[in-house]
């Protein structure tokens, strides 16, 4: 659960309009004299150049800086590094300490792969391009640099109608519309909100040319607006410095990689977190929660994990249990009988405290001085849950060691596998310190169960509440259903300024506490709220979305931007988090969700019940879509180790495989799991077929073997309610194993592989395996490779024994496989031949050692 009242903040704030919507008019920024360079210098990784105002200051948005300094860096040979930032250093800049990037070795010019041109204009002043080659990815000719202690903005030229992914977070079309597009970076908690801002910042894009993609990226935690129009792509910040990190690619993965490889890579995450996830917020009792498991097993679906959302708490105030319904001796009775079943649990947990000397974890953090403090000293004092309620200040010395206290005491009591940490962006239901000089005791009223209320007043005169420029952010102020502007952290830093840090500083602090607390078990964490670099620590959905066919639909171009964003393990809640799904929409939603890299069932409080058991056709559909997954986990957990070391997505759009197929450009309505597997699912009402694009090459059918020869043209495929097309991609190699209804037992069951050849009658692909659990596990590479008739099993590296065997070789595009050899030993295995597939039973293959298989006909 995100919560409801994102559905009554506009009423609840009186319907006023956004502060933006009356200063759209303010856009003249033709008195803006841009900048002139007074001096340059070499270093030895680059150069710097100094600049000064060129002409009188316009103060459009705020004070123009007069001075500035412009450093360039070619951090590696694919990664160029510029930063304009004031002379005197004191605009607002993200500590390394709380992001630490990867700075790279450092390369010569001649050996960057980006170069870097920068030149004086009569009418515009300084500006620069990137070049990749002859082609330049960024030019900000013809547009005057304008950098004020409020405002900055940069503006490059694109190309007319630019192929640009990422830039979020906001529930949108995976291809950006470049014509009118403004992505506002403010983290909020928000219900599925069609293109406005939401629960995370991330400002990396890629662009497509020529079949070849390039990356930028913006370092600032300021709210800003990208704004895409008029052939351009144009900064807006609030604040801070121009600090941009280039990439060259040329492919997806390379920008991904590279970008990844900045800001961190994505965290290893335990094999269970691989299987399906149960979660609603309203589960009346600890009771209802064990009838919903019974009834998963009794329907034959598999069940991973079982959530609680704050129904499981007293009087929801974290790290406490209602002792009526949710009984922490029941709890543990629980907990003891699902890890006997080898299944997992996850509660949700809040940062919000409740604000009473009572409540032992605000007495605690009171104490040690962690709390987010108002202008005056005071602590800032918000409505959440549990009513009036303290933030933690993660700025504040003290707050990592109380908030890794409060949570030893939690796990103590009960012995949970993953937590939620929910509600960090950080989201409340007031505006401003509503319980400052309230008594302790008191439980405000929800605000949608009161009449609307009218907004407070805008203080215009305080530049950090109403800043000159209002970007597009969707409530009226800055400070609506979160924490105030002026609220002031440890560092004696207002909010305004690092908001958007406070939900990866949150995630930080608890994988670091779980690591501690669990020295060499993997945590499993998930956040809404996350920025450039949280991938490293949390995992992520889309948050409150809705049940219906369009919101499916944008659950798949969300899952393929945080691909894009160093998020690989990205969800959305399956059939739906707000208002009533169906019986359709519910089938259709978990055959997507099957193959979301989290795949979490969850809805809200006073939905119908959603669970997957509950329509005859949505179980069948889940156990036929869940099998695929369960089957494909060694191969799903290869690509994901591959994200660990790489960055890569799981979950991919078809554009990043196939770059010069233009009608992959704008499909965000398939995708590919890894580089091998392609889902074209119904996301239409009513529909029972699905055009599918199929790119050049041979795809086969998972279902029957048969062949569909790509030709990068639209194919119709049947596609009845229970049923979710699935095909495997020519040449490649997919690992598998037997499924069964937990990862755990699937674990101990057969190896099989799926080799799908091509046109030339090969194929290959790998397989990592470890122990799925701990850090210091030993692993295990596995290079495949099938050509000549002749599969070649050859160990790359590691030393982990696999123990189930390797059974069955389901060899498709090849027919009428009459003999198999071993190692030059002929096998007796059982062969069946369908659809022009071999299908090879009844091996025992030893996956630690190098085996050739030979096939005879």
């Amino acid at each position: 659960m995100k919560f409801s009242y994102s559905l009554f903040v506009l009423a609840y704030l009186g319907h006023a309009a956004p502060v933006w919507a009356s200063n759209l008019a303010k856009r003249d920024i033709s008195s803006c004299p841009g900048y002139t360079i007074t001096s340059k210098q070499s270093t030895a990784g680059g150069f710097t150049v100094n600049l000064e105002l060129a002409g009188a200051p316009c103060n459009i948005y705020g004070n123009d800086i007069l001075s500035l300094n412009l450093q360039v860096t070619f951090d590696t040979q694919n990664r160029l590094h510029l930063h304009i930032q004031d002379t005197d250093r004191k605009q607002y800049q993200i500590p390394g300490t709380i992001i630490p990037l990867n700075g790279g070795g450092g390369v010569s010019k001649d050996n960057s792969n980006l170069k870097f041109d920068y030149f004086q204009d009569t009418n515009t002043g300084f500006g620069f391009r990137i070049k990749r080659d002859d082609e330049v990815i960024f030019d900000t000719s013809g547009h005057s640099l304008i950098f004020e202690d409020q405002y900055i903005e940069v503006t490059s030229s694109l190309p007319s109608s630019a192929n640009i992914y990422g830039i979020g977070e906001a529930p949108d079309y995976f291809r950006r519309d470049t014509n009118n597009t403004i992505k506002t970076l403010w983290n909020r908690e928000a219900a599925g909100e069609f293109g406005k801002n939401s629960y995370g910042s991330h400002t990396i894009y890629m662009e497509l040319r020529k079949d070849k993609f390039h990356g930028a990226y913006l370092h600032n935690s300021h709210g800003m607006d990208i704004v895409l129009a008029n052939n351009t792509i144009q900064y807006r910040i609030l604040g801070g410095t121009a600090d941009f990190y280039f990439f060259n690619g040329p492919s997806a993965l390379d920008v991904i990689n590279q970008y990844t490889e900045l800001v961190g890579r994505p965290y290893r995450v335990p094999y269970w977190s691989l299987g399906l996830h149960n979660c609603r917020y309203g589960y009346k009792d600890i009771y209802e929660v064990n009838e919903v498991i019974a009834n998963y097993s009794k329907a034959n679906i598999p069940l991973e994990a079982v959530w609680s959302d704050v129904d499981y708490m007293d009087n929801a105030r974290g790290f406490t249990f209602d002792p009526v319904n949710y009984p922490l001796d029941e709890m543990q009775k629980q907990l003891e009988q699902l890890h006997a079943h080898n299944q997992k649990r996850v509660l949700i947990v809040h940062p919000a405290i409740q604000h009473n000397v009572s409540y032992a974890p605000y007495a605690r953090g009171d104490q040690a001085g962690v709390f987010v403090k108002n202008l005056d000293g005071s602590e800032y004092i918000t409505q959440v849950w549990p009513g009036y309620s303290v933030l933690p200040d993660w700025f504040a010395k003290n707050a990592d060691s109380w908030w890794g206290g409060e949570l030893t005491r939690f796990l103590s009591e009960l012995s949970i596998d993953g937590l939620w940490i929910d509600m960090n962006e950080p989201s409340t239901f007031c505006t401003g310190s509503c319980g400052t000089g309230r008594p302790a005791d008191e439980v405000p009223p929800y605000p949608w169960t009161i009449p609307p209320q009218s907004h407070r007043p805008l203080n215009t005169t305080n530049k950090l509440l109403v800043p000159p420029y209002s970007i597009h952010q969707a409530l009226v102020e800055l400070s609506d259903s979160t924490i105030e502007t002026t609220a002031i952290n440890a560092q004696g830093l207002a909010e305004y300024y690092t908001h958007n840090l406070y939900g990866y500083m949150h995630s930080k602090a608890t994988y670091k506490f779980l690591t501690q607390y669990r020295p060499n078990v993997r945590p499993f964490l998930l956040s809404p709220t996350t920025f450039a670099g949280s991938g490293k620590y949390v995992s992520h959905w889309v948050g409150d979305n809705h049940s219906n066919f369009f919101d499916l639909h944008i659950s798949i171009a969300s899952m393929l931007d945080f691909g894009i964003f160093g998020i690989p393990m990205m969800g959305a809640d399956i059939c739906g988090f707000e208002d009533d799904t169906t019986e359709e929409l519910c089938a259709r939603w978990a055959e997507v969700g099957a193959f979301y890299p989290f795949a979490r069932n969850h809805n809200a409080y006073g939905a119908i019940p959603q669970e997957l058991y509950r329509w005859p056709s949505v179980a069948e559909a889940s156990r036929r879509a869940l099998g695929i997954r369960y089957a494909l986990l060694p191969y799903i957990y290869t690509n994901l180790q591959l994200a660990v070391e790489k960055g890569w997505p799981l979950a991919r759009a078809l554009i990043f495989e196939f770059p010069g197929t233009s009608d992959a450009i704008d499909n965000d309505r398939q995708f590919l799991v890894g580089d091998s597997l392609l889902i074209s699912p119904v996301i239409t009402e009513g529909a029972t077929s699905v055009d599918a694009l199929f790119p050049q090459g041979i795809w086969y059918d998972w279902y029957t073997y048969s062949q569909i020869q790509g030709k990068n043209k639209n194919i119709t495929l049947d596609a009845p309610l229970e049923h979710v097309n699935v095909h495997i991609r020519g040449g490649k190699i997919l690992p598998a194993q037997v499924p069964a209804l937990t990862t755990t037992d699937s674990r101990k069951n057969d190896f099989y592989l799926i080799v799908a050849a091509d046109a030339n009658n090969c194929s290959s692909g790998k397989l990592y395996y470890d122990d799925g659990e701990t850090f210091t596990t030993d692993h295990r590479w596995i290079d495949l490779k099938y050509a000549d008739n002749m599969l070649f099993i050859n160990q790359i590296e590691g030393s982990y024994t696999i123990s189930p065997p390797l059974t069955k070789i389901l060899l498709l595009g090849v027919a009428d496989v009459q003999t198999v050899v071993v190692n030059d030993s002929h096998v007796n295995g059982n062969i069946t031949n369908i659809n022009g597939a071999s299908i090879i039973d009844e091996l025992s293959i030893d996956l630690n050692k190098r085996t050739v298989v030979s096939f005879d006909f």
